[in-house]
């Protein structure tokens, strides 16, 4: 599984107000744990920061840490979610994974943070 370890963060530039910050990464790939075969995604990442901000190499290698990983579609969408939401601690976070077609389906995916009450 990816480590979200691998995930860095910088101080948000405009703390005082929500602004949308939006990434897509269009060459996510892992593997279907049924038959072993490729699962290619879209993964779009949108969230309004509170104190910080993902840096983006480190969200491109936390993304191929995926490559080689046995995941089905749900699991690895609401898995990026629950590490991005914990690293950013963001005041919204959504995930968008548009999965491409494979076997006559396209699926997409799409998981939302929230922040967890004390």
């Amino acid at each position: 599984m990816a480590d979200p370890k691998i995930l860095e963060t910088f101080p948000n530039p405009a703390p005082q107000r929500d602004f949308l910050i939006e990434h897509t990464h269009h060459e996510f790939t892992s593997l279907c744990p049924m038959t072993g075969h490729p699962d290619f995604a879209n993964i779009t990442v949108r969230y309004v920061a509170d104190k910080t901000c993902v840096e983006l190499k480190s969200l491109k290698l936390y993304f191929h840490a995926y490559r080689n990983e046995g995941i089905f579609f749900e699991a690895a969408t609401n898995q990026i979610c629950d590490d991005l939401g914990a690293a950013l601690q963001p005041r919204s976070l959504v995930i968008v994974a548009d999965w491409k077609a494979r076997g006559g389906f396209s699926s997409r995916v799409t998981a939302e943070w929230i922040q967890p009450s004390d």
